[in-house]
């Protein structure tokens, strides 16, 4: 059977699955109360959603942990023919790191949100000890890279590589934390996480060694499934539970490929979501200290979004949920096939 053919049922099981899941999944979240509480700092609209379902991000996780496993058995049977091949020993062993490492990230925001469930609070975890959590995780990821041979100190940009040689690595383990937190910044809105993590994953699907291949595919049909239930009016929440997941599957298996900024583009509503997030905080810190040095006022700085992330400053100025998710994610695609390219061709 073609490998084609193996990715293809890999992503409908893995939608059919999740999307199957919540009909279960939903209703329990209901029974035990895991509802979301919604900031008072956000939109008003918002106030709307308080109380649904939060931990739905459980269906693409069980959904893609349990349908890539039956299509790397499926590869295995089918086109591999030689199971002794150190190669295929290695590709293996990334695929579980990979998988590892998205669940033990998965674990951080389960933690975080069954905080904000039993509390019924939406603060969560520290900010300090979700930071810690997430160092040790990528450093050790990082580790099972370099033990499976990933010696490489490059930092690849496309047209040129830059030796970073022993700073590759800090370096690195901060990228990951951006990105992964920039993936749980982007869940937001009423289906944007899943619709853009859907296409992200098709794109590295593209470029990903087989195994590999099969993850980021299972992934992102597990996050359509999921959408049967996140699409506004959102029945349930990705939580951090999934986005966090969704996170550390992204790092993950883009960090497999050694393309730096091919990650970049394939994930770069991600980064400008962060990046909005950083340019409002910074921005309104030194107009308010500015402000103080003048007048001896305090909190009184400016911005320049109407708020962050900048699917919130869009939210604001008019722009329907739907239009949100669509524009988005076509902005998304087009950045992604431009990081698909740049390999490929």
């Amino acid at each position: 059977m073609p490998i084609i053919w193996i990715l293809l049922a890999t992503a409908l099981l893995s939608a059919v699955f999740a999307a199957a899941i919540g009909r279960v999944l939903i209703p329990y979240l209901k029974k035990i109360h895991f509802g979301q509480t919604i900031l008072e700092i956000g939109p008003r609209w918002h106030k709307n959603k308080q109380g649904t379902p939060i931990m739905g991000g459980f269906m693409f996780i069980i959904s893609s942990v349990v349908t890539v496993i039956a299509g790397y058995v499926l590869y295995r049977t089918q086109c591999v023919q030689d199971g002794s091949d150190p190669e295929i020993r290695n590709g293996m062993l990334r695929l579980i790191a990979c998988v590892v490492f998205s669940l033990l990230f998965s674990c951080i925001g389960f933690a975080d949100d069954y905080i904000k469930a039993v509390k019924k609070q939406n603060l969560g975890l520290r900010p300090r000890q979700k930071m810690a959590a997430q160092f040790l995780l990528c450093a050790g990821f990082l580790a099972v890279l370099y033990a499976l041979g990933d010696h490489s100190t490059e930092l690849d940009l496309i047209f040129c590589k830059l030796d970073l040689h022993f700073f590759y690595y800090p370096i690195m383990i901060l990228f990951m934390i951006y990105l992964s937190n920039a993936v749980n910044l982007t869940d937001g809105v009423d289906g944007l996480c899943g619709t853009v993590t859907a296409v992200a994953m098709l794109a590295f699907t593209m470029i990903c060694s087989k195994e590999i291949s099969l993850y980021a595919i299972a992934i992102a049909g597990g996050c359509l499934g999921f959408l049967v239930w996140n699409l506004h009016p959102a029945k349930c929440f990705m939580g951090d539970t999934g986005s966090m997941y969704l996170g550390g599957a992204f790092v993950a298996i883009g960090l497999t490929t050694h393309q730096h900024l091919v990650m970049v583009l394939v994930g770069l509503v991600y980064v400008l979501e962060a990046l909005s997030v950083v340019i409002q905080v910074s921005y309104f810190k030194y107009t308010a200290k500015q402000h103080f040095k003048k007048t001896g006022e305090k909190g009184k700085g400016k911005r320049i979004f109407k708020m962050t992330p900048i699917h919130h400053h869009f939210e604001m100025s008019g722009f329907s949920e739907y239009r949100i998710v669509a524009t988005f994610s076509l902005f998304g695609l087009i950045a992604g096939t431009l990081g698909v390219l740049t390999v490929l061709l």
